[in-house]
């Protein structure tokens, strides 16, 4: 059996993050579960707090937009527009910043065995730099506090 409570984070060049968890669940629920607005508003946000806002416009060249709503009334904002969408496995998205984090290619791919769903995900950055910089704000232990949630929201639905 795989365990799927640990996430696995590396990094294969000087550009790229790469993060990896496996669920109990098929691909099709754990895509479904990352691609629509109704689910990803439950587990999205790393403190276990819904999103105050998820817009999800599911198509090649649209947008999404993930709102979370902080102590003290600040917001915090994960938007992209999607590059690619091979459903239920593959989704490749860049994100859109605006402001000092630097933007990114993100690129999943959802693989089934036996029942159980893979999720590979790379975060691709346009220099050594960039990565290194979104590895100091800690996206990496964010992403794996977020794929927990998934996990936790996947096994309330299984």
């Amino acid at each position: 059996m795989i365990d799927t409570r640990t996430a696995t984070v590396t990094t294969p060049s000087d550009r790229e993050i790469v993060i990896t968890r496996t669920f109990d669940a098929p691909r099709a629920m754990v895509f479904e579960a990352w691609t629509n607005p109704e689910h990803v508003t439950h587990w999205w946000d790393p403190t276990g707090h819904p999103l105050s806002r998820c817009e999800i416009d599911l198509r090649p060249n649209g947008a999404f937009r993930f709102v979370s709503e902080k102590v003290g009334g600040n917001d915090h904002s994960f938007a992209g527009i999607y590059r690619e969408i091979s459903a239920p496995a593959r989704l490749v998205f860049a994100t859109v910043t605006g402001g000092p984090v630097p933007e990114s290619v993100g690129t999943l791919l959802f693989t089934e065995e036996r029942g159980q769903t893979t999720l590979t995900i790379t975060i691709a950055c346009a220099s050594k730099a960039d990565r290194d910089f979104l590895l100091q704000l800690r996206v990496d232990a964010g992403t794996v506090r977020t794929l927990e949630n998934l996990d936790e929201y996947l096994g309330k639905r299984a």
